[in-house]
């Protein structure tokens, strides 16, 4: 039987994940982030960990939560707290709502689209 990895030795996979995801370079996630480009790549090979301040900042630019890139949580969630979406939604009726979701479907199903063309 395989042992678990620990959430050290997940982060630079569920790093890798979370940059493929927002379709970014690591150039593009370093600059985001107000890291050197060098430091995204050592992430994710493994050969360096973040600080808590790196890290806090790669998931704010990943617009995902800490906990996922720790592997501590499976699904790479956003901070609904500081996310600028979920603040506008809240604002919304309930036919707007509706409206948003069904925006939101078609760009989620446009990646899929996309790829499949390829």
């Amino acid at each position: 039987m395989e042992k678990p990895k620990a959430p050290s030795e997940l982060f630079p996979d569920r790093l890798r994940a979370a940059r493929k995801l927002r379709a970014l370079e690591q150039a593009e996630l370093a600059a985001k982030a107000g890291l050197p480009p060098t430091s995204i790549s050592h992430f994710e090979s493994g050969a360096r960990k973040p600080s808590f301040d790196n890290l806090r900042r790669l998931a704010q630019a990943l617009n995902v939560t800490a906990d996922y890139l720790m592997g501590r949580a499976d699904e790479p969630g956003v901070s609904t707290a500081s996310d600028q979406l979920y603040r506008d939604i809240q604002k919304l009726t309930d036919e707007e709502r509706e409206l948003a979701q069904d925006f939101l479907a078609l760009l989620a199903n446009r990646k899929k689209i996309d790829g499949a063309k390829k």
